[in-house]
C-alpha cells in the first residue's frame, strides 16, 4: 500500500474522506458526554440542585430527578448558542460552503464566546500563568484548552457562591429549631424533626424550585 495513499485523508478542497468523517463523529459521539458535562451551563445547574437538596436536609427528589431537571434546564439555557452553531456552520456546511474542519472551527466560536463570557479574567490568567503561555490579544485568540478548564473552574465557583445564598436560610432554619429546642430543654430530640417540616413548609410557601430555576436561567442570560 502506497504510505501517501494513508496519510492523505482529505480530497482535494480539504473535505474529509467518508473513513475519517465516520471516525470523526464516533470521536464525537464519546466526547459528547464530556462536553455536555464541562463546556456548558450543567455545571453550574447540577451543583446548585445540589445544594437546594442539601439545605432543605432529605434526599428527595432523587439523584435521577436532579440530573434530569439539570439537563432540560441545560438544554433551555444552552438554545441560543446551539441556534448560533447552527446558523455559523451547520448550514453553511449543508450548503457546501465550507469543509468539514471549517465548519468544525465555525461551530466552536459560538460555544466559545459564551464559555469567555462566564468565565472570570482571574481564572484564565490563573492558567496562562501555570502554562506560561503570553496573554491573548482578543478572545477570539484564546485556545480552547485553556478557555474549557478555566470556564469549569469559574463555573464551580459561581455555583458555590449561589449555594452559600440558599443556604443560608435553612441554616437560619436549623439553628432557631436548635436554639428553642435548648431553651425548652429538649435537648434528646433531634433538631431535624421539627426543623425539616418547617423548612419544606417554608420552601413551598415561597414556591422554592420555581425561584431556583429562574434564577439559575437568568444568570446565564
Amino acid at each position: 500500500m502506497n504510505p501517501t495513499a494513508v496519510v492523505d485523508q482529505t480530497f482535494g478542497n480539504g473535505s474529509l474522506t467518508p473513513s475519517l468523517k465516520v471516525l470523526l463523529v464516533l470521536t464525537v459521539l464519546a466526547l459528547l458526554p464530556a462536553i455536555i458535562l464541562t463546556m456548558t451551563s450543567f455545571v453550574r445547574t447540577v451543583v446548585v440542585l445540589s445544594f437546594v437538596r442539601q439545605g432543605v436536609g432529605t434526599q428527595v427528589p432523587p439523584n435521577q430527578v436532579v440530573i434530569g431537571l439539570a439537563l432540560f434546564l441545560t438544554l433551555f439555557t444552552m438554545a441560543p448558542v446551539v441556534d448560533s452553531m447552527k446558523v455559523a456552520a451547520y448550514d453553511p456546511y449543508m450548503r457546501g460552503e465550507v469543509t468539514d474542519m471549517q465548519a468544525l472551527e465555525l461551530a466552536s466560536v459560538p460555544l466559545k464566546k459564551f464559555m469567555l463570557r462566564e468565565t472570570r479574567e482571574a481564572d484564565l490568567r490563573m492558567f496562562y500563568s501555570v502554562t506560561k503561555t503570553p496573554l491573548p490579544a482578543t478572545p477570539e485568540d484564546v485556545p480552547m484548552r485553556l478557555a474549557a478548564p478555566a470556564f469549569v473552574v469559574s463555573e464551580l465557583t459561581t455555583a458555590f457562591q449561589m449555594g452559600v445564598i440558599i443556604l443560608l436560610p435553612f441554616l437560619v432554619v436549623d439553628l432557631a429549631v436548635a436554639s428553642l429546642l435548648m431553651s425548652m430543654g429538649m435537648m434528646m430530640v433531634p433538631p431535624t424533626t421539627l426543623s425539616l417540616p418547617i423548612k419544606l413548609l417554608l420552601f413551598v410557601l415561597v414556591d422554592g424550585w420555581s425561584l431556583v430555576a429562574g434564577s439559575l436561567m437568568r444568570s446565564f442570560w
